[in-house]
């Protein structure tokens, strides 16, 4: 058995990992967590532990107008905390380490009607502090790597599953509530909770090393998960062609409608290809992860 230390506690994706391995893999990996706030894990022994999880951070930023100090507190955790950890488990002999990156590295979606899917050659292009601050943390983390230290670095794309936060919450409201919605062509790459969970088990117990690209093995179109979260909560929406117009007309005017529009039917997607290797961990289907977030 594997003995597996999170830093960070009480973080959606490091709660959500370790109630899924204790339901499904309790016999080959244990796991412990640690708080980061306080910097009493500076005291602690990480030498007793096979894995680190490093899953703190600052997510969700508004990269509006903000101040230096906003700008440099997202630097000193996001990207100087984790390489500091790193490095600390590294020193420990603690054998792999993992860290959540981010699909964030490369930059916003892309606006209503322009496709961006991202390949093995698209080099990373940060659009804000917040992306830079984990792009810088993901490539320090990797220049630690040895033999004796292997580094596991996750870029995931947006991650959903029940209690998470961010724009599927947004979306689910949207599709108890409205009577009708657009039927707005666009594709994103996603991941469900449980499929990421799966995935992290099975590097952990393997003891990967190298970037990935995890995602669900369906691109996701906003106004069909709109409608399969309305079919499961059982609210009629219309979901029509016909208000396509309000989508266009929110993507050419300057502002808040604009940034809005976009984020909820821009554009941003992995190569499928990126994300296929040798274990089997998109172990649920779009419909069945929106059943089981919603219910």
């Amino acid at each position: 058995m594997k003995k597996v230390l999170i830093t960070g506690a009480n973080s959606y994706i490091g709660t959500s990992f370790e109630k899924y391995v204790t339901e499904h893999y309790k016999d080959y990996l244990s796991i412990d967590t640690v708080d980061m706030i306080d910097g009493s894990w500076r005291d602690k022994d990480f030498s007793a532990y096979d894995v680190v999880y490093h899953v703190a951070g600052i997510a969700h930023a508004d990269v509006g107008k903000v101040t230096e100090e906003v700008k440099a507190r997202y630097y000193a955790v996001n990207t100087d905390l984790a390489i500091e950890t790193a490095r600390k488990a590294k020193a420990e002999g603690v054998r792999q380490f993992v860290f959540m990156s981010s699909a964030i590295i490369y930059g916003d979606s892309a606006p209503c009607g322009k496709p961006k899917m991202i390949t093995g050659e698209t080099p990373p292009a940060p659009s804000n502090f917040y992306g830079d601050s984990k792009l810088q943390a993901d490539l320090g983390i990797q220049k630690l790597a040895d033999h004796n230290f292997l580094t596991c670095i996750l870029r995931p794309p947006m991650i959903y599953g029940k209690g998470s936060k961010g724009n599927y919450p947004v979306l689910s409201k949207m599709a108890k509530k409205l009577p009708v919605f657009p039927d707005y062509y666009n594709q994103r790459s996603m991941l469900y909770i449980e499929n990421l969970c799966e995935f992290l088990a099975q590097v952990m117990i393997r003891g990967e090393s190298g970037v990935f690209f995890p995602q669900n093995a369906e691109y996701v179109q906003t106004s069909e998960m709109v409608r399969m979260i309305a079919e499961v909560r059982g609210h009629k929406i219309q979901i029509s062609k016909g208000w396509n117009w309000l989508v266009k007309l929110a993507g050419i005017i300057p502002g808040k409608s604009r940034k809005l529009a976009n984020k909820a039917f821009g554009n941003l997607t992995y190569d499928q290809s990126m994300s296929k290797y040798w274990l089997k961990y998109q172990v649920v289907d779009l419909k069945t992860s929106i059943e089981r977030t919603e219910k």
